[in-house]
């Protein structure tokens, strides 16, 4: 099969011919039709060694590729419930399936968990990496059975490949508790995180839904999707709290999802959690990368929690499925840019030129 490979952290990807994998027992073997870029990626490419040294990257010569939707082409022999011609979008998270945590039903905690087609989270993940050497940048992969969210007729393998960041907002939403009645602030609506929660929180019936970003003109198109439902402010314009307690008889929002990312300054967050009612929730999923100063105190008075949450399960990746299956998740907002592999270099470019959440860039095979 074809695959582009990462031969040394700092350089381009090649085009090589390798042997196609084998499924093991528990595995299913996926045609890969549509895999997602990451806006991340040429960071992981370059120098996120340097930036987080205690997540492993896989070893080189790596095949990378984190959202892959495809076709099933074989399965193990103990997979009795997926068979070939399902399709599939591959949850990149795996665990060791044995540790405390994976007994717990945790399997986001083992310290085993690595993303395949990214990097891993402990010193295990490196034998993660040996089991599953193969990802969405490569014509097949493997994967455990577990980790297969099957894909309705509804769902693009274009818009399966966008999974993973939807996914991620999805879980923060369940975790703090989304649903009808409550409101949602969300920092950086116009982002690929921010704008899954948008449409993931509208999904799940959020009644408010609160943006703010820098971008005036995209978040007049995320307003666009739900006027009757969605509010955005435009980053400076007005102090966020004001501006959602205005809009919440003076109470606050229920749950702010802070989805900016490692680049932005830590003021943002700190205004997010301050424009929660008492009893609010926020949590994490951009990652901002500067200390947040919290007043525990205040945040102890009020019942604030603030959450960190990294990716979802699969269970709420089938969620998601059935959601758009239904019609209640529109997953149409995406405008989808193709690549071929063979112009993964371009994909890569093209993802800093982006719409902002709104543009899906996937490299495609066949």
């Amino acid at each position: 099969m074809k695959a582009a490979r990462l031969h040394r952290i700092g350089t381009h990807f090649s085009i090589d011919e390798i042997t196609r994998p084998e499924p093991r027992a528990n595995d299913v073997l996926v045609q890969v039709k549509a895999c997602g870029i990451i806006p991340n990626m040429k960071n992981v490419m370059s120098h996120y060694a340097e930036w987080f040294p205690f997540l492993p990257l896989p070893p080189l010569p790596a095949i990378y590729g984190l959202d892959a939707a495809g076709v099933v082409a074989e399965v193990g022999s103990q997979v009795k419930s997926i068979k070939p011609g399902d399709r599939v979008y591959v949850n990149p998270g795996v665990s060791c399936g044995s540790c405390h945590a994976c007994r717990r039903g945790e399997p986001i905690n083992c310290d085993a968990y690595t993303f395949l087609g990214y990097f891993g989270f402990g010193p295990r993940s490196k034998t993660v990496f040996e089991d599953y050497p193969t990802a969405g940048f490569g014509e097949y992969m493997t994967a455990p059975a577990s980790s297969i969210v099957m894909l309705p007729d509804a769902v693009s393998f274009e818009a399966g490949a966008r999974f993973g960041y939807l996914g991620t907002a999805y879980s923060a939403l369940r975790k703090a508790g989304a649903r009808a009645g409550t409101s949602v602030l969300i920092s950086g609506a116009t982002g690929t995180l921010g704008l899954g929660a948008v449409i993931l929180a509208l999904a799940m019936g959020v009644t408010k839904v609160f943006g703010t970003a820098r971008n005036k003109e995209l978040l007049e198109r995320v307003r666009a999707i739900a006027p009757d439902r969605v509010h955005v402010l435009p980053a400076g314009e007005q102090p966020i709290d004001e501006w959602v307690r205005a809009r919440t008889d003076g109470l606050g929002a229920d749950i702010f999802i802070d989805a900016v990312g490692p680049g932005a300054p830590h003021t943002t967050s700190i205004a997010g959690i301050n424009a929660l009612r008492r009893g609010g929730r926020m949590v994490d999923i951009g990652g901002m990368a500067e200390p947040l100063p919290l007043e525990m105190f205040k945040l102890m008075c009020f019942q604030i929690s603030v959450i960190g949450s990294l990716w979802f399960s699969v269970a709420e990746g089938q969620d998601m499925a059935e959601m758009a299956a239904a019609g209640t998740l529109d997953l149409s907002v995406f405008e989808h840019q193709r690549f071929g592999l063979a112009e993964i270099e371009q994909a890569l470019d093209a993802v800093d030129r982006r719409s902002g959440g709104f543009t899906n860039t996937v490299v495609m095979h066949g």
